[in-house]
């Protein structure tokens, strides 16, 4: 089968497509042919090397969601059978013509979306959910600060958030941007130009500051972003973007009774990631087949031209999420 391989670390023009060996799937897995993917950060890092993927995926193939159709189903499969339209996430590997994954890690599609579409979904609206409402409980009412919102995971915390009606303070570096996260519900724009924006949030919100944070950038914002929570906020740190050193004021985490929190999914155990889908399936599916929640896509390149996918990526120039598509 064709994929896009890293030949080694570096820049985008390591990435090659060529052939490796196809493989079929075991008891309880599923043979995806895949029709679209995504280009998230994790895969910029793990073709510089910089983030090696979890060791039951493959090494040398990006990838972290897919969509597709079921073309063969391992032993002890009852709930999908081959022709089946599903997507979801994955460690690495979806920069491929077939993927094999657990089955229960998979979602039917909902008929009202396409397979670009459906390759938009689930990194950035599962990210988004597990760290809002699944670990730090945003309930209705309440003040979300998400930064860089105009990236994929941003655009889509945006919307969750305006479902579930919560408040929804948004950054960017681009006014563009902003306005265009306004337009999904977004309540409150800031825009960054430095590391600056507690004041903001605090007159947006009244002086009572964000009852949750989702940090996607973290360096000099997490110091900030302690200067702007709630009394008993909740910042969640999901991206390194500007890096993983921060300088904190703890006395305000002790005398604010702040709770931090790390996430990811691409290293977490089979039986989490398959509560996470389970969830996803419960809570946001039928957002998604009712129209509420729709992903946002910026461009969508061959996967022949995935460099290029990358590249813009890098540019920073995109407004919610890029995607790579297979063709025959």
């Amino acid at each position: 089968m064709k994929a896009i391989v890293v030949a080694q670390p570096g820049g985008p023009d390591v990435l090659r497509l060529g052939d490796v060996a196809d493989i079929a799937p075991q008891r309880g897995e599923v043979r995806v042919k895949v029709h679209a993917t995504a280009v998230n950060r994790a895969d910029i890092l793990q073709r510089m090397g910089k983030y090696p993927p979890p060791r039951d995926c493959p090494q040398n193939i990006p990838g972290l969601e897919y969509s597709g159709t079921i073309d063969a189903v391992g032993e002890g499969v009852i709930d999908f059978t081959p022709g089946d339209s599903v997507f979801g996430l994955v460690g690495g590997g979806s920069y491929a013509e077939n993927i094999v994954v657990h089955s229960r890690t998979v979602a039917r599609m909902p008929a009202n979306i396409s397979f670009v579409e459906a390759a938009a979904i689930p990194e950035a609206f599962i990210t988004a959910y597990d760290a809002m409402i699944t670990q730090c409980h945003l309930q209705t009412g309440e003040t979300v600060l998400i930064h860089a919102a105009a990236s994929g995971v941003g655009t889509a915390a945006i919307q969750i958030a305006k479902a579930m009606g919560a408040r929804a303070i948004g950054t960017s570096r681009s006014e563009d941007k902003l306005e265009r996260a306004a337009q999904l519900g977004l309540n409150g724009k800031i825009l960054v130009k430095e590391p600056t924006f507690a004041e903001e949030v605090l007159k947006l919100t009244d002086g009572k500051g964000a009852d949750v944070v989702l940090e996607l950038v973290s360096g000099p914002y997490v110091g900030e972003d302690l200067k702007c929570a709630a009394v008993m906020g909740r910042i969640i740190i999901v991206g390194l973007i500007a890096g993983n050193k921060v300088d904190m004021d703890m006395s305000r985490v002790l005398s604010r009774r702040l709770r931090i929190l790390g996430t990811t999914l691409r290293a977490r155990p089979l039986e989490e990631k398959i509560e996470v889908n389970n969830a996803f399936q419960r809570s946001l599916l039928p957002l998604v087949a009712g129209g509420a929640l729709k992903p946002v896509i910026d461009k969508v390149f061959p996967i022949e031209k995935a460099d290029e996918a990358h590249r813009y990526v890098e540019s920073n120039e995109s407004f919610g999420k890029v995607i790579l598509t297979f063709t025959g």
